[in-house]
Order: structure tokens, then C-alpha cells, then sequence
């Protein structure tokens, strides 16, 4: 493996003009375009000089040469130490306040008037999809010893309800329920009223386990009561959702046209389709206790279908407790520096969010 030190600040230019020259472009960078592309110091080499420090930078695994006669491209490793490079270095230039101010407006004024966590994360994959031009991808998560606010029930056709359970974080669950027995307004009001007198402030697994008590012990008309609201609530939140995580995808087009055959962009749009597969990912590379940005180019070991592909994502925290992940999936050919700032800012923002209550 390359090490970062060993490489001359001679070649870090070339490797640094290569790199944006290819992600501007989409072709490999010969070495008669390096002074187009390159930053002054390597502005001045000659043709020659270049060439050397090429071969150099391919030895050490850092460029590769798709075809005899074309130019080079860079590496995942290269890309990494690029990253690295922006990431540190003398001059660092990855800080969410380095994000252009069009795009800090942009971003506060899109969460004006938002209710619930999920509400915002959905706004959040919409935005990072736009302003990278990659995939934006959202993952809102129920935090352990999150409390019930709030039910409400509406009857939408027969055995059909519309439920939503407001959290006291903020998040808002709205589903459609499919139920086993017709429930009446009155009915559905009636557990509603149960569910808020009886559970406010509990959580979501005090709730389950002290109605199975109710309806286990119960045997009077009350049971009526008990087992509509048990069937409500357990549809609302299935026993393998006590930890309930919400994925948000936006953005799938921008990966089309890009430098993919189509057969493996058929994989990446049905692992993107496949939400499991997006949650298992993040999962496994963001630690929810990190504080930076990170981007991971290696995704194929976690997901083979996603070959060829970085993520660059973030942890995103409210009142002080992360409430999801946030990020991008796209081509290696992505403004790096634009897209982990935006990450970055918009895993601050959340803080500063004021969520309002669904009327």
C-alpha cells in the first residue's frame, strides 16, 4: 500500500490534477493535459517530468491505465488519499462552515415549518441528492427509552386506518393499517383516548408488554376494548420495529449515465430499491458516536453490487442524541469536497431545527 508520506509534493500535485481532472471530465488523464488541469506547481513540469512522475504514481498503486493507449485514472487508494488530503493536511478545506452560503440558506430555509424527525430526514435526502448530483439517502432511528407523546386514529374505509404516534424526539410515525375486524370512529376514538390517558410518556416496548399483561388478565367487557387497541397497536408498531428505522432514497437517476455497465446499475438501483440493504451499510461503517464526516470507498466488501461506488455520510444528532444517518452514494466522480460539507453541515443543522407539531 502507497504510503501518503512517501509520495513527493511534486506527485501529489500531478495525482491532485489528475484526480479533479478525471472527475471533471470522466476520461483518463494523459499526461500532454496535465498542465490544463493542474494546480501552478505542477503547471510548470514538462511533458517529461510528468510522464516519470506518472509511472511513479502507478507503480505505487495510485494511477491505473484502462486501456494501452489512454491516459491514467485514478485509484480507489488514490481517492482516499485525496480525501485525506482535503480532509487535512496544511490547508484543510473539509468544514461545514466552508459550505458556500447559497447553500447553508438553502438548506435552513427547507426545514421552516417541518414536523418530526422523519419529516426532516425525508427534506434532508431530497437536499443531498440536489446538491451532490449522487444518491441521498436518510435513516431515521428510534432512540432507545423514546417516549409516546401522542396517538391519533382516522378511519379511511372499512378495516382501513390511518394511524400516527408522535414521540416526544419528535418522531412521527403515519401508517396506512390493514385490520383484521372493522373499528367505528367511535371505536378508533376510544382507543386513541385509552392509548394517551393510559401510556403517555411510556415507551414503546412498556406499551406492548403492559397491554399483552391487560389482555392476558382481563376477561370482562373490557376485553373488547383491550384487544382493539392491542390489534391497532401492534400494526402501528410491529414487534420487530421496537428500533424502527425509516430509509429515505433520492436521487437514484443521477447514477444513471454514469460510468457503469448496465448490468451492475441494475444491481445498485435494486440494492437502493431493497432499503434493508442501504440500513446494513451505513450501519456497518458509521459509528453513531463519530463526529466527522466520513466516506468509505470499499463498499463492495459490505455490498458487491455497490462496486465502484463511495459513500460519504454522517451521523445526525438532535437535542444531543443521534436520531439517524445521513449521506450520499455516488460514482467516485463526485465533487468530494462540496458533498462532505454538505454532510457535514447538515449533521450539525439538525440541532437548530424547530419541529412543529402535525396538526
Amino acid at each position: 500500500m502507497a504510503d501518503q508520506g512517501a509520495v513527493t509534493a511534486r506527485q501529489r500535485a500531478i495525482l491532485r490534477a489528475i484526480i479533479e481532472g478525471y472527475i471533471e471530465t470522466g476520461e483518463p488523464i494523459g499526461s500532454g493535459t496535465i498542465s490544463r488541469l493542474a494546480h501552478s506547481e505542477a503547471r510548470a513540469m514538462s511533458s517529461a517530468t510528468v510522464r516519470n512522475e506518472m509511472a511513479a504514481l502507478s507503480d505505487a498503486g495510485l494511477l491505473e491505465q484502462p486501456h494501452t493507449s489512454a491516459g491514467r485514472i485514478p485509484t480507489a487508494r488514490a481517492f482516499r488519499m485525496y480525501v485525506e488530503e482535503l480532509s487535512g493536511g496544511e490547508n484543510p478545506r473539509i468544514d461545514a462552515e466552508r459550505l458556500p452560503a447559497s447553500s447553508r440558506h438553502r438548506i435552513d430555509s427547507s426545514f421552516v415549518g417541518l414536523a418530526g424527525t422523519q419529516e426532516v430526514l425525508e427534506r434532508t435526502s431530497h437536499l443531498l441528492a440536489t446538491l451532490s448530483s449522487g444518491v441521498g439517502v436518510a435513516i431515521a432511528t428510534a432512540a432507545e427509552g423514546d417516549l409516546l407523546e401522542h396517538v391519533h386514529f382516522s378511519r379511511l374505509a372499512p378495516a382501513r386506518v390511518l394511524a400516527v404516534v408522535v414521540m416526544r424526539s419528535g418522531m412521527v410515525r403515519d401508517r396506512v393499517l390493514a385490520l383484521d375486524r372493522d373499528l367505528g370512529v367511535v371505536e378508533l376514538e376510544t382507543a386513541a383516548n385509552f392509548l394517551n390517558e393510559q401510556f403517555r410518556g411510556w415507551s414503546i416496548e412498556q406499551v406492548r408488554a403492559d397491554l399483552e399483561r391487560r389482555v392476558e388478565h382481563e376477561r370482562s367487557e373490557y376485553q373488547r376494548l383491550l384487544s382493539a387497541v392491542q390489534q391497532l397497536w401492534t400494526k402501528v408498531v410491529p414487534a420487530d420495529e421496537a428500533r424502527t428505522q425509516t430509509v429515505y432514497v433520492e436521487g437514484v437517476a443521477n447514477l444513471i449515465g454514469r460510468e457503469v455497465d448496465g448490468d451492475r446499475l441494475r444491481e445498485m438501483l435494486v440494492a437502493l430499491e431493497a432499503k434493508q440493504r442501504v440500513v446494513d451499510l451505513l450501519n456497518a461503517y458509521i459509528d453513531a458516536h463519530q463526529q466527522s464526516v466520513r466516506v468509505v470507498f470499499d463498499l463492495e466488501e459490505q455490498a458487491p453490487e455497490m462496486a465502484g461506488l463511495v459513500l460519504i455520510a454522517a451521523p445526525a444528532r438532535m437535542a444531543g442524541e443521534t436520531r439517524g444517518t445521513i449521506g450520499v452514494i455516488s460514482s467516485k466522480r463526485i465533487d468530494y469536497e462540496n458533498t462532505m460539507n454538505a454532510v457535514s453541515y447538515l449533521s450539525r443543522v439538525f440541532d437548530r431545527i424547530v419541529l412543529h407539531p402535525k396538526g
